[in-house]
C-alpha cells in the first residue's frame, strides 16, 4: 500500500522500518478525539471557502460513520497506515473519494496529534477527577466513624503524640484535595488548541482557529506554531500529577500493610482485598495495597521517561515525541486502575479500635503533655523538657507508663506535680484539648469533616 506521503520517495519502506515507526497500536485508543477535531476542521475549511461547502458536508457526514462503525467493531486498523490520524483519513478516501483528500488541507500531522493528545487527556483527567471525588468522600465517611477513635501519631516510625484515627483520616484528605486542585490547573494548561501550527510554521489558507476552538470546547489557542506543535509540557505536568496521586495512595498503602501486620494489628483488611499464600496457610496478605505501593515505581518511571524524551529535542517537532504516548497513556490506565480499589479497600478494612487506642498507650506519647502540664504550672518549657526526660528514663527502667507513676515517684521530679496530673496526660485529654485550627481535637476534627463536606458539594 502507498502511504499518503510517498510522493517524494523512489523504493517503499522496509517491513521492518513500518512495524519500528508505527503507531496505530497504541494510538488508536484516540478515534473519537481524531475524528472530531477532523469534523471540526471540516467544518471551518467549508464556512472559510478553503474547500467546496459540500466536500466539506461529504467528509463530516462520513467521518461520523466512521466513528460509529469503530466503536461498533466493523473497523480494523493497519499497521502500514502508521498512525490512528493516518488510518482514518485513508477510510475515508476510500469511502468518498477525492472529497476525503481535501480534509488534510491546512494541517500537518504535527499539530492534528498534538490536538488529539489534548483533547485525550483532558477527557482522561475528568474521569480521573470523579475517582479522586470518591477517593475523597470515601475519606469523609471513614472519618466520621472514628472522631474518637484513639491510635498513636508517629514520626521517624516512632510513637510521638496520640491523635485520632479520623484526623489521621483528614490528613489523607487533604493530600488528594490537593491532588484534585493540581489536575484541575493541568487541564487549564491542557485545554489550549493547537491546530492551525501547521507543521510548525502555521498556514497560508485563511484558517479560522477560534471557530475550530469553540467547537471543541478549548478555551483558547496555541500563540506560537513553534510551540504549538513542539509543547508537550501539558503531559508531562499530568504525568506529574499522577505520581503525587500514586505517591499519596503508596504511602497510605504502606501504613496499611504495616498497620494490619500481627506487630500492629490496628486495622483487618477484608478478605475480599487480601489474597492467602501457596504454602503457608494462616496467612492473609495485603496484596492490594503492595501492589498499589508497586505501582507508584511504575508512574514514576513514566514521569522520568517523559522528561528525558524531551529534554533534548530542539525545536519544532520529532518523531522521538511519538514516545509521549505510551508513558501517558499508562500512567493514566495505572491510576485509573488504582484508584477505584484503593477505596474500596479502604471502605471496607475493619479497625481495631482498641488496639489502637493500646498502641497509643505505649510509647510515652503523653510525655509532651506532661511537659506542657509543667510549663502551665510556671516552669520553663526548656527545663520542663528536661525533667520530663528524666521522668521517661525512669519509667522505661521500672517497666511503667507515664501515668502508672505514683505520685510520690512524681514528686521525685518535680514538687509542683498534682493529683490533677492525671486527668492532664490522659489519652483523651491529650487528644481534646489540641483545639487549635487542624489539630486532633474532636470538635476540631468534626469542624474539618464539615469543611470537608462543604467542599465536596462544589466540586
Amino acid at each position: 500500500m502507498a502511504k499518503l506521503w510517498s510522493g517524494r520517495f523512489q523504493k517503499s519502506t522496509d517491513k521492518k522500518v513500518d512495524d519500528f515507526n508505527s503507531s496505530i497500536r497504541f494510538d488508536k485508543r484516540m478515534y473519537r478525539q481524531d475524528i472530531n477535531g477532523s469534523v471540526a476542521h471540516a467544518e471551518m475549511l467549508g464556512r472559510q471557502g478553503i474547500i467546496p461547502h459540500e466536500d466539506s458536508e461529504k467528509i463530516v457526514a462520513e467521518l461520523k460513520n466512521i466513528l460509529q462503525d469503530i466503536e461498533d467493531g466493523k473497523i480494523e486498523f493497519e499497521i502500514d497506515a502508521e498512525d490512528i490520524h493516518m488510518n482514518i483519513e485513508k477510510i475515508l478516501t476510500e469511502r468518498i473519494g477525492d472529497a476525503g483528500k481535501r480534509l488534510h488541507t491546512g494541517r500537518s500531522r504535527n499539530d492534528q496529534v498534538a490536538l488529539d493528545i489534548r483533547m485525550y487527556l483532558m477527557d482522561e483527567i475528568s474521569q480521573i477527577r470523579e475517582m479522586l471525588i470518591h477517593a475523597l468522600d470515601t475519606l469523609v465517611s471513614l472519618a466520621k466513624e472514628h472522631t474518637e477513635t484513639i491510635m498513636p501519631g508517629y514520626t521517624h516510625l516512632q510513637k510521638a503524640q496520640p491523635v485520632t484515627f479520623a484526623h489521621h483520616l483528614m490528613a489523607y484528605f487533604e493530600m488528594f484535595k490537593r491532588d484534585l486542585s493540581r489536575l484541575d490547573d493541568c487541564k487549564k494548561r491542557t485545554n489550549v488548541m493547537p491546530l492551525g501550527s501547521g507543521a510548525l510554521a502555521g498556514t497560508t489558507y485563511p484558517l479560522d482557529r477560534e471557530y475550530v476552538a469553540e467547537r471543541l470546547g478549548f478555551e483558547s489557542v496555541t500563540q506560537n506554531s513553534l510551540d504549538g506543535v513542539s509543547d508537550r509540557d501539558f503531559v508531562i505536568e499530568l504525568a506529574s500529577c499522577l505520581s503525587i496521586i500514586m505517591m499519596h495512595m503508596s504511602r497510605f498503602s504502606e501504613e496499611l500493610i504495616l498497620w494490619s501486620s500481627h506487630e500492629f494489628s490496628f486495622v483487618e483488611m477484608d478478605d475480599a482485598f487480601s489474597t492467602g499464600s501457596s504454602i503457608m496457610p494462616q496467612k492473609k496478605n495485603p496484596d492490594v495495597a503492595e501492589l498499589i505501593r508497586g505501582k507508584t515505581g511504575r508512574v514514576y518511571g513514566h514521569l522520568m521517561g517523559l522528561l528525558t524524551t524531551m529534554k533534548g529535542i530542539p525545536l519544532a517537532y520529532n518523531k522521538d515525541m511519538q514516545e509521549d504516548k505510551e508513558p501517558i497513556f499508562d500512567a493514566v490506565d495505572t491510576v485509573k486502575l488504582c484508584l477505584p480499589v484503593f477505596c474500596d479497600m479502604i471502605a471496607t478494612m475493619t479497625v481495631k479500635k482498641d488496639n489502637m487506642l493500646k498502641g497509643s498507650k505505649g510509647g510515652f506519647t503523653n510525655a509532651t503533655d506532661v511537659a506542657d502540664y509543667l510549663v502551665k504550672k510556671g516552669l520553663p518549657f526548656r527545663e520542663a523538657h528536661a525533667v520530663v526526660g528524666r521522668m521517661v528514663f525512669y519509667s522505661i527502667e521500672h517497666d511503667k507508663a507515664l501515668d502508672d507513676l505514683t505520685m510520690d515517684e512524681f514528686k521525685e521530679f518535680s514538687n509542683i506535680i498534682e493529683d490533677d496530673i492525671y486527668n492532664a496526660i490522659s489519652m483523651e485529654t491529650c487528644v481534646n484539648d489540641r483545639k487549635v485550627i487542624g489539630a486532633p481535637a474532636k470538635e476540631i476534627v468534626e469542624q474539618a469533616i464539615l469543611s470537608a463536606e462543604n467542599f465536596l458539594k462544589t466540586v
